[in-house]
């Protein structure tokens, strides 16, 4: 039986790739652990909400943090994915120097419905293993926000996070990074076409 060698690849060897022109201006790829991962494609449903999230929390946040769609974060030399919608600690060169990085996140969140499965499994253990302390997953599927805080490395070597709270489409919400902003959820969840 022969041994079959993968390449990991590092954050610096996968920024040279796309410097060199190896991926298309339309692909969507992120790198996870040394892969590099197709990113699903969007429904309208999560454009939506998406877009809808987008606006609620510019209303909320101004400039008190700076808000981040789909753009690069450095989780560590193998990892720099591609969240739906970060809060960041502001910098004063807006991370042209450099991508956010743990330290830099306020508040990570990732919008699912045919990527339910890989935000939760995948992406979750990634951003608890980093020092990540809030994850947020608009869950489209169960129409609900799962609310991830306190990252935890247990017994077994996995990681994960020790709190977990549901909020419902129609409920109010605080945002961790500032207590006192309160994020109406019936604005963000797409409204269903009866």
């Amino acid at each position: 039986m022969t041994t079959v060698l993968t390449k990991r690849f590092t954050t610096t060897e996968y920024n040279r790739l796309a410097e060199l022109g190896f991926f298309n201006e339309n692909d969507r790829v992120e790198l996870i652990r040394g892969e590099i991962i197709p990113m699903v494609s969007k429904g309208k449903p999560h454009s939506v909400c998406e877009t809808r999230l987008e606006r609620e929390l510019f209303k909320l946040v101004g400039e008190r943090a700076t808000l981040r769609g789909q753009q690069p974060i450095i989780i560590s030399d193998y990892s720099e994915p591609e969240p739906d919608r970060v809060i960041v600690k502001n910098c004063a060169d807006d991370y042209l120097s450099n991508h956010p990085i743990p330290d830099d996140i306020l508040l990570l969140i990732e919008i699912a419905d045919s990527s339910l499965k890989y935000d939760q499994e995948v992406k979750l253990p990634l951003y608890a293993e980093a020092g990540i302390s809030d994850y947020w997953i608009f869950n489209l599927v169960e129409n609900n926000l799962e609310c991830y805080s306190e990252p935890l490395h247990d017994l077994q070597g996995k990681f994960g996070y020790r709190k977990k709270v549901i909020y419902l489409s129609n409920e109010l919400v605080n945002l961790p990074c500032f207590p006192d902003l309160i994020l109406d959820l019936s604005k963000v969840f797409p409204q269903k076409i009866q």
